[in-house]
């Protein structure tokens, strides 16, 4: 029996997983390379190129508005579409028109500022805050931490697989190693409740999950 062939958005799943890019990654590009078929009426990408990617983004630019950084986005994801997954090469440079990057200072709390924030914020919450604030991560990072990547005998948090797809250190703040301890203890016992109700299991990369069979139950 001749199997079929994966589907268009299957195959641009399986080039970004087999380049280890972050889901948000997968999701944003398969969402564009979506956006982009249904836009020219279903054709398949094959029997287009540089200038229907230009049409499609000139109109996010001049129809929807969309930001400069989502227009940079579609653009990232329709180049890996066709260089990785269709294997065709492009022509450059595309022409389009550009969505207008503003041009602004940031607004940057002071140190009372964001206390006053944090002051505003309880439970779970505020400890994300205490963290995004005290240890410089980002929010993605914060969301991410396991047990595993703290050490609160040198007060230290290691961000794994951060920008670049590489590993920091960075500060554990004092401020937060009590609610973090307090924060841990109910997450385990809530751990443990879900493995007696047959769930609480999580994924891990890379095919470690048939290497080591209990891991991803293990606190």
């Amino acid at each position: 029996m001749t199997q079929r062939p994966k589907r268009l958005l299957d195959q641009v799943r399986d080039a970004i997983r087999l380049k280890h890019y972050a889901y948000s990654t997968e999701k944003a590009y398969v969402y564009w390379a979506k956006r982009f078929i249904l836009y020219h009426n279903k054709r398949h990408p094959k029997e287009m190129g540089e200038n229907e990617i230009g049409e499609f983004l000139t109109h996010l630019a001049v129809e929807e508005n969309v930001a400069a950084s989502r227009q940079n986005q579609a653009l990232s994801a329709l180049l890996f579409l066709y260089r990785e997954v269709l294997r065709k090469d492009l022509d450059l440079p595309i022409e389009l028109v550009w969505a207008k990057r503003p041009k602004h200072l940031p607004t940057v709390l002071t140190k009372q500022e964001a206390r006053q924030v944090i002051a505003q914020l309880t439970g779970v919450h505020r400890l994300i805050a205490q963290l995004l604030y005290g240890g410089g991560l980002r929010l993605m990072e914060c969301m991410r931490l396991r047990v595993k990547d703290l050490d609160f005998g040198h007060h230290q948090i290691i961000v794994r697989d951060a920008k670049g797809g590489k590993d920091r250190l960075t500060i554990l703040p004092d401020s937060v190693i009590g609610p973090l301890r307090a924060q841990l203890a109910m997450a385990k016992q809530l751990h443990e409740q879900d493995l007696s109700n047959g769930y609480g299991t999580v994924y891990l990369p890379y095919a470690l999950e048939r290497k080591y069979t209990q891991a991803n139950k293990e606190w």
